[in-house]
């Protein structure tokens, strides 16, 4: 792709070395306005991380819930029960064919930007690591060096930082699912008290802190499957980091009062600083790899070392395949306007079916294995159980009445009063009498009354002789 001899081009991965062990990436601390703008984005992405939880809209719901053991999830203020799964199945999809249609135009940019593992690793704990440890450089002197006082109460007082914030993180991700109140129940309570929560806030607490201490870069280039997936996603009108290999090649340090163009010689100075940066520790230079997650950090340095020597900016660049190799600028490709086209009727399917969300739920079943019943001469019952969840903010009286036949309803127990965001179940009874039945199954039409507005009809079977 860029002139680099195919015997220099690596068979494997950058975090191993040729004996197949791990190589450590100590990546020097990136630079310049792409770097501020990630800092800027990455900080807002935490602060509503860990915001979110807490936060308590003006229905006194969480801002955002995902209570998998009570099947009860808020999105915005917003409860979705378990009967609104298909609208969390499209929405799903919808999320999937986005951020793929995305990928397929701007490459992997989510991963460089948004993705909380990046974030995470290069917003927080690596930068723990510049403060405590110091550059990359440093730290991989160090880390060659000897056991010394200065490098162990470094290494120690790193590694604290990094489970104390791993314990934070754990608790954050608790309290999306249980509810940041009885979060806080487990913090002031004893251990012992709810043992299986404290072992699993342990086990998930070391799990994120061997992801951000040892495992790394690694979760990219080896287990996330978004990664694994941009090989089928980007082709040569993809947007992303690129090195320009027509105006950097061939690549020389820079001499004084030397004519580069008159030489022949690219704008590349060959300094490594691109490398340098390189939080996966690849060579952008080498072309489009898997380990590459779109950062920019490589732009920024680049672009550093193009202003000292006076040379233009944007070497490294986000930019195709196709604008390097022949100047043709972004094109909409059949692939590119089915995606869109395709995510878009994905995202007005789900605006649809949003607003006509109903604001309550009902299901009505007849009792299994039962029979009609004969009350009094002539009529007859049929038992049934039933279920309403109520997903507004008000409180529902709510009854039962029958469309179609003319019949009675009769509810076994109190009335159907259900609060805000709660749900009910119970059992009534349908009486028809013969002249209404046509058959042995009879087609019925219920209402369902929050006072005198009909909210919802329920078809239904009544079982006679």
């Amino acid at each position: 792709m860029n002139n680099i001899p195919e015997n220099n081009f690596r068979d494997r991965i950058v975090t191993m070395n040729e004996e197949g062990k791990r190589n450590w990436i100590y990546a020097n601390q990136p630079k310049g306005k792409y770097y501020n703008a990630r800092t800027i984005v990455g900080l807002i992405l935490l602060a509503f991380l860990f915001a979110a939880p807490h936060i308590k809209v003006a229905s006194g719901e969480s801002l955002l819930l995902f209570n998998i053991l009570q099947r009860k999830f808020v999105l915005f203020g917003v409860v979705f029960w378990p009967q609104d799964f298909h609208l969390f199945v499209i929405g799903l999809i919808t999320i999937i064919v986005s951020i793929i249609t995305f990928t397929v135009v701007y490459g992997r940019i989510w991963c460089g930007w948004a993705c909380p593992q990046t974030i995470f690793m290069e917003m927080v704990f690596r930068r723990i690591e510049y403060w405590i440890e110091g550059s990359g450089d440093q730290q991989r002197i160090r880390a060659k060096g000897e056991d010394t006082f200065d490098r162990v109460w470094r290494s120690m007082l790193k590694h604290f930082i990094f489970i104390i914030i791993s314990w934070g993180i754990t608790h954050t991700m608790m309290a999306y699912i249980v509810g940041a109140e009885t979060v806080h129940r487990y913090i002031i309570s004893s251990p012992s008290d709810n043992l299986s929560v404290f072992i699993a806030i342990m086990v998930f607490t070391g799990a994120f802190y061997f992801v951000f201490a040892y495992f790394r870069e690694q979760v990219c280039s080896l287990v996330c499957p978004y990664g694994r997936l941009q090989g089928a996603l980007l082709d040569n009108n993809t947007l992303m980091v690129s090195y320009d290999y027509k105006r950097g090649e061939g690549r020389s340090p820079m001499r004084k009062g030397e004519d580069r163009m008159a030489a022949g010689i690219g704008d590349c100075v060959n300094c490594n600083k691109c490398v340098s940066v390189c939080p996966t520790g690849i060579d952008i230079r080498n072309g489009i790899q898997l380990e590459c997650i779109n950062c920019t950090a490589c732009m920024d340095a680049c672009d550093s070392t193009m202003r000292r020597y006076k040379l233009p900016e944007g070497l490294i660049r986000i930019t195709s395949q196709n604008n390097i190799s022949n100047g043709s600028s972004f094109k909409w490709t059949p692939r590119i306007i089915a995606y869109t086209v395709l995510t878009t009727a994905l995202i007005g399917v789900l605006v649809v079916l949003f607003t006509l969300r109903s604001s309550y739920e009902t299901t009505i079943l007849r009792v299994q294995g039962s029979l009609y019943q004969k009350v009094d001469e002539g009529v007859y019952s049929n038992i049934y159980n039933y279920k309403i969840v109520n997903k507004t903010e008000n409180e529902g009286d709510l009854s039962f009445k029958l469309v179609s036949p003319d019949g009675r309803v009769e509810l076994a127990g109190s009335n159907m009063v259900v609060k805000k965001q709660e749900k009910i179940q119970g059992v009534f009874l349908i009486k028809l009498h013969e002249e209404q039945l046509t058959g042995g199954s009879t087609k019925v039409v219920l209402g369902v009354y929050n006072g005198d507005d009909l909210i919802e009809t329920i078809h239904t079977t009544f079982v006679g002789p």
